[in-house]
């Protein structure tokens, strides 16, 4: 009898997904039409979730279960359960395939969604609503995606939050740049916009997910292939100090502030430990101290690596048990489907450990909506193909493109150039016209895209191009071609840099210079010229440009990242002064001498005994290219401190503790929370428009102190807003600044710190002191 009603459970489960697959129906469970399985107590949505899945696991068989523990989750035909594929991307714009079993699939019916400029372009923005509303947008037509029967899964492995440590890293493009409190906003902006959140948090329809983020990669991930040394193998060797201050702030955010309900472990090692068979770092700090409800993902084959190529794990199955019993929940791959059943034959493994994983999976996918019967009937059930691409979308990705490139220089305002007063422009370079190289990686297929040279082909009837090198490699030049163009042009625009070839997953760069003979090509057009050259670079990382930034025939130079599908339109519309540059780099531009520093040094602070320079603006001590938050623009802004609402601060004063390890440090645990929160205090800044144009203006709040104590950051940012102005207009921007937060660093032992001393609240070339006074005996003072 039982057997017969399995038998036809799978028949009416068969006729639906044949009904759904014909409409092109999402797959879902618990359909209405189903009545052998809408009575299942997990297909009501009336009942608390972790009540739903606890009922829905009871009925799994061993085998089935184990059949969940992977990125292809089986189908239980028997119970209604459609197959769901857990890894989709959405890093900046909704990616797929072509194939059937992948997250999300694209074809002649849905062929493209938006695709933003790539991250750290976007991360140049200092923007945090402006990323929200991008992420958002990845949401929306992530849904309209699935409703339309064109994804199988919504979960999506984005945002990589890793801190862009060294120049080389080839992800380093996908990440917001080398700021952690930077990161840590663009963590929680991404993953509320695309779970459906509000902007400020907290107002999720009653918790229904519009699609799940997973915030990646933990942790201390930076370095693809490097001198033999590998991310599959590599042991990253990181200090309590640098762990606590840099690289766990921005996941910390992501789960705490965010409320993420994914997180992704790394492929590396921690101290001797690979992240994905880390206890502490995923049960007792993910999970217990931030709170975490949510699901955790290996890297892709992650799993195997323990014991094929870490020698971690003593067998398949100690693999398996190594990475459930850390607190993993899902692999991306099939290794935990091959030996879990053996794992648990040899007692390495229970089936609680199974469960325990399978609950945190399932409460995500019910929170999706995905056990609620018909989703035309639940929230976002409304989005469609008219969703996507639409015009307000594009419109958006142009503007972050416009807002992100980055004016590096612009001697004697070379730009903008006259429309009116150009008659014939030369453009010249590789990435001239490659669309596939404005979008960097983890793309989808974009809407439509404007390379640099059809964008300014818009502006100028008289527009001629040479590639000068046959390939970005640039192993050789057409110089005389190249000169000649150059020689007949009123202007000449020159557009260079990288591509994938040089920066991508599994790829690290081996300099950073320009590759080839680019160098070569810039000279000698930038020698013929008529007038100074605009140089304008394609790249994630950062390049040594100082042979250009000191060269007077080269005017200006344009940071475009990858741009997005819209980036050739913003690069023209800002040569040609239909916008107001207004970003600011996110990351530090290293001499090309840096790389003889060793990219296996996890180190971030500078030892001066031995010559190591240190990491990032926060605590590098060398010479640099141009330094993090560097960007000009066609106006001149200014800055004045107008209100500061306290002006000293005394740390002996502040902990509960009677004696201090350390006279001149106070660890911010032995405060206390409301210490802290009435220790918060206000800070005007007034920013003024003095050019003759509108812009956009991101004002970036830092705090250095007079004398640092060894290992403390030179400076760190605090604080940062975007304004609008019209030329010669002004307004005051306002920050709450939190000294248990903005004033703390990380002390040897990971405990974070306030230091004694006079702290400098930094605003440009502005700067104002707060003084090691009294302040936390309610002696406030304003200005």
């Amino acid at each position: 009898m039982a057997l017969k009603f399995t038998i036809i459970c799978s028949i009416i489960l068969l006729e639906i997904l044949k009904a759904q697959s014909a409409n092109k129906l999402p797959p879902f469970s618990c359909d209405s039409a189903a009545t052998s399985t809408k009575s299942y107590p997990f297909c009501n949505s009336d009942l608390p979730i972790p009540e739903r899945a606890h009922d829905l696991i009871s009925r799994l068989s061993l085998d089935e279960k184990i059949s969940q523990l992977v990125n292809k989750a089986s189908a239980v035909p028997r119970l209604g359960i459609p197959y769901y594929q857990w890894w989709s991307e959405s890093l900046h714009g909704v990616a797929g395939s072509t194939t059937a079993d992948s997250g999300v699939t694209f074809d002649e019916t849905i062929k493209s969604a938006t695709s933003f400029p790539q991250v750290i372009l976007t991360a140049s923005t200092f923007d945090e609503n402006l990323w929200y509303r991008i992420a958002k947008v990845m949401g929306k037509e992530a849904r309209a995606i699935y409703n339309e029967g064109h994804a199988v899964g919504m979960t999506f492995w984005s945002p990589n939050v890793n801190i862009f440590r060294d120049p080389r890293w080839g992800r380093g493009q996908e990440t917001p740049g080398e700021d952690p409190f930077m990161t840590s906003k663009y963590a929680v902006s991404f993953v509320r916009g695309i779970q459906g959140d509000s902007f400020e948090g907290g107002d999720l329809r009653d918790g229904h997910l519009q699609a799940s983020a997973c915030c990646k990669h933990l942790t201390a991930y930076d370095l693809e292939s490097w001198n033999g040394n590998s991310r599959f193998t590599f042991d990253a060797l990181v200090t309590k100090q640098d762990m606590s201050d840099t690289f766990q702030p921005s996941f910390k955010s992501c789960v705490k502030d965010g409320r993420a309900s994914g997180v992704m472990c790394a492929y590396n090692s921690v101290n001797g430990v690979p992240n994905c068979a880390d206890y502490n770092l995923l049960t007792k700090t993910v999970r217990g101290e931030w709170g975490f409800q949510g699901y955790i993902a290996s890297d892709d084959h992650a799993v195997p690596h323990l014991y094929e190529m870490q020698k971690y794990s003593k067998s398949h199955e100690d693999a398996v048990a190594d990475v459930l019993k850390a607190g993993m929940d899902v692999e991306c791959g099939n290794y935990l489907a091959n030996h879990t059943k053996s794992a648990i034959q040899m007692g390495k493994v229970s089936e609680f450990d199974i469960d325990r994983a399978l609950h945190n999976l399932f409460s995500v996918r019910m929170r999706l909506g995905l056990f609620n019967g018909n989703p035309s009937q639940l929230p976002y059930g409304n989005l469609s193909h008219n969703d996507i691409c639409t015009h307000e979308h594009q419109d958006l990705a142009l503007e972050v493109a416009r807002d992100g490139i980055v004016l590096l220089k612009n001697s004697a305002n070379l730009l903008p150039l006259s429309k009116s007063e150009t008659k014939s422009l030369a453009v010249i370079g590789p990435n001239a016209n490659v669309s596939q190289t404005l979008l960097g990686s983890y793309a989808g297929p974009p809407c439509n895209t404007v390379t640099p040279l059809q964008g300014l082909m818009n502006y100028v009837r008289k527009t001629e191009f040479h590639q000068g090198c046959e390939t970005i490699n640039c192993t050789s030049i057409a110089s005389r071609e190249a000169t000649r163009l150059a020689k007949s042009a009123d202007y000449v625009v020159l557009v260079m840099g990288i591509n994938q070839d040089f920066e991508r997953e599994d790829l690290d760069r081996e300099d950073l210079v320009l590759p080839g003979q680019q160098q070569s090509l810039i000279m000698s057009v930038a020698k013929a010229a008529k007038n100074p050259v605009i140089l304008v670079l394609l790249c994630g990382g950062p390049v040594d440009i100082s042979f250009a930034k000191h060269n007077p025939k080269i005017g200006s130079i344009l940071w475009t990242g990858y741009p997005g599908e819209a980036g050739g339109r913003a690069i023209a519309e800002i040569i040609f002064g239909d916008h107001n540059p207004g970003g600011r780099l996110p990351m530090t531009w290293y001499p090309k001498d840096f790389i003889k520093i060793p990219m296996t040094d996890m180190r971030m602070r500078s030892d001066p005994l031995s010559g190591y320079p240190g990491r990032t603006y926060r605590f590098y001590q060398g010479e640099k290219v141009y330094e993090f938050g560097y960007g000009l623009s066609y106006s001149n802004y200014s800055y004045k401190f107008i209100n500061v609402g306290k002006n000293n601060l005394d740390v002996k004063r502040l902990s509960t503790a009677k004696r201090l390890k350390r006279p001149y440090e106070i660890p911010v645990s032995d405060i206390g929370f409301e210490k802290c929160e009435n220790a918060k205090f206000s800070v005007i800044v007034s920013v003024e428009n003095e050019g003759e144009m509108a812009g956009k203006n991101s004002v970036l709040l830092f705090v250095r102190r007079d004398e640092a104590v060894k290992g403390s950051p030179v400076k760190q940012l605090v604080g940062f807003q975007t304004v609008r102005l019209n030329a010669n207009e002004k307004a005051n921007v306002e920050f709450e600044i939190n000294p248990c937060e903005h004033f703390s660093s990380a002390s040897e032992d990971g405990t974070m710190v306030i230091q004694s001393g006079t702290h400098y609240l930094v605003v440009g070339d502005q700067e104002y002191p707060i003084l090691p006074a009294q302040i936390f005996d309610n002696s406030w003072h304003f200005f």
